[in-house]
């Protein structure tokens, strides 16, 4: 059932909600295009070497630099890997930092957030300074005194990159749940003596909820982005594990020496990869938004 608010606001009930949302995100030809993608890229990292069987550990130098052709697709790079292999190698890497990242600055950046707005006050000013102060540090400085103290695995860095991403989701909680705190349903629950801890997980996270699932394909794209200027500067994952950006940073000199397998086609996937959550996250950002719909 839809009615009309006394501003003129439509209230929409949730399943009708979902099935408009829904709806508008399949009417977004980018999103639509943009989802098919990152379906075909996981799929080709995760299932492609099930079928292109490649030797990932032991380096070859008689096969070092080899342009594409038979039994190399794309080649092979300065250390004799196959460069296809290595591609989708990769993408589990950069998939992999990208999703749990984006998990757990989620999930941290909503609660903090949700505390936060529903506190308000002193307690909601102290917590947001936090955030302030956080946001003032220079990111990639702090990540590369992390990466390098610590062993480059692909729980260490998520961890690092979620120490700094967590910041935008919160705020974003923060400011909704401002607005939630006021809103019928919640004076009544505090009215029934309900407690702050099952105000915010019950009643003021799920309200809020549309908010953090549009941020988490921004957080992807940022994570993987993120991962891979640390693998380009040398401060990736450690051997023998991958990601894209230890592969450009590998191959610095390659365009130089006329190996453009080694670059073009890893650059290729990783510009789709945070194109495509890019364009996911503005169709969700304008299904969840109904001042976004299309009338």
């Amino acid at each position: 059932m839809t009615t009309t608010a006394p501003e003129g606001e439509q209230i929409v009930a949730p399943a009708k909600s979902w099935r408009l949302g829904a709806h508008e995100f399949f009417s977004n030809k980018l999103g639509v295009a943009g989802l098919v993608v990152l379906v075909l890229i996981v799929l080709f990292c995760f299932l492609g070497p099930l079928f292109h069987h490649t030797e990932q550990v032991h380096a070859d130098p008689l096969l070092s630099d080899l342009p594409p052709g038979p039994g190399h697709p794309l080649g092979t790079d300065g250390s004799g890997f196959d460069e296809l292999g290595r591609i989708m190698l990769g993408g589990q890497a950069a998939l992999e930092i990208g999703l749990l990242t984006a998990l757990v600055a989620t999930v941290f950046g909503t609660i903090f957030g949700a505390i936060s707005g529903l506190l308000g006050g002193l307690a909601d000013a102290a917590m947001m300074r936090i955030v302030d102060i956080l946001l003032s540090i220079p990111f990639l400085f702090v990540v590369l005194i992390l990466a390098t103290k610590y062993q480059g695995t692909v729980l260490s860095l998520s961890l690092v990159i979620a120490s700094f991403a967590w910041l935008y989701p919160a705020r974003l909680v923060r400011a909704e749940v401002l607005s939630l705190r006021t809103r019928d349903f919640v004076s009544a629950a505090r009215t029934m003596g309900t407690g702050p801890v099952r105000i915010i997980f019950r009643h003021l996270i799920p309200n809020s909820i549309s908010v953090a699932i549009v941020n988490v394909t921004f957080q992807v794209a940022d994570a993987i982005l993120a991962i891979s200027f640390l693998g380009f500067l040398g401060f990736g994952l450690s051997f023998p594990d991958v990601s894209w950006g230890d592969m450009l940073g590998g191959a610095q000199n390659a365009i130089s020496n006329g190996y453009w397998w080694q670059v073009y086609p890893v650059g290729a996937c990783l510009v789709l990869v945070v194109l495509a959550a890019n364009f996911v996250g503005d169709a969700l950002r304008d299904a969840f938004d109904i001042r976004l719909r299309r009338r």
